[in-house]
């Protein structure tokens, strides 16, 4: 991810932007991603909500974070999660693009 200085915005290369595609291609990670829409999560309350194994989530949460969708902080033994916002932007910059003719 490269950041272009003058226009302040998230340059990325078409393998990123798969990555992220691939990411929210699965229904839970999804629902997650919505989830935090706005909000930084702890760990603990997205498995409440969600129907499924703490290593389930754990598994969503690294591909999540691995397409940079997700931002992770550890708190001590929490980890709470917040969208990058940036390249949420980016990506949808990049999508609105593909419409254009």
């Amino acid at each position: 991810i490269l950041i272009n200085m003058n226009k302040r915005e998230l340059i990325m290369n078409e393998s990123e932007y798969i990555a992220i595609l691939k990411a929210l291609a699965d229904p839970t990670r999804l629902q997650i991603f919505h989830m935090l829409k706005g909000v930084t999560i702890c760990g603990y309350k997205i498995l409440d909500k969600l129907n499924v194994t703490q290593p389930t989530l754990s598994h969503h949460m690294k591909i999540l974070c691995e397409a940079n969708l997700v931002k992770a902080e550890k708190d001590w033994k929490w980890t709470y999660y917040t969208q990058n916002a940036e390249v949420y932007n980016s990506f949808i910059y990049f999508l609105k693009g593909l419409c254009d003719r």
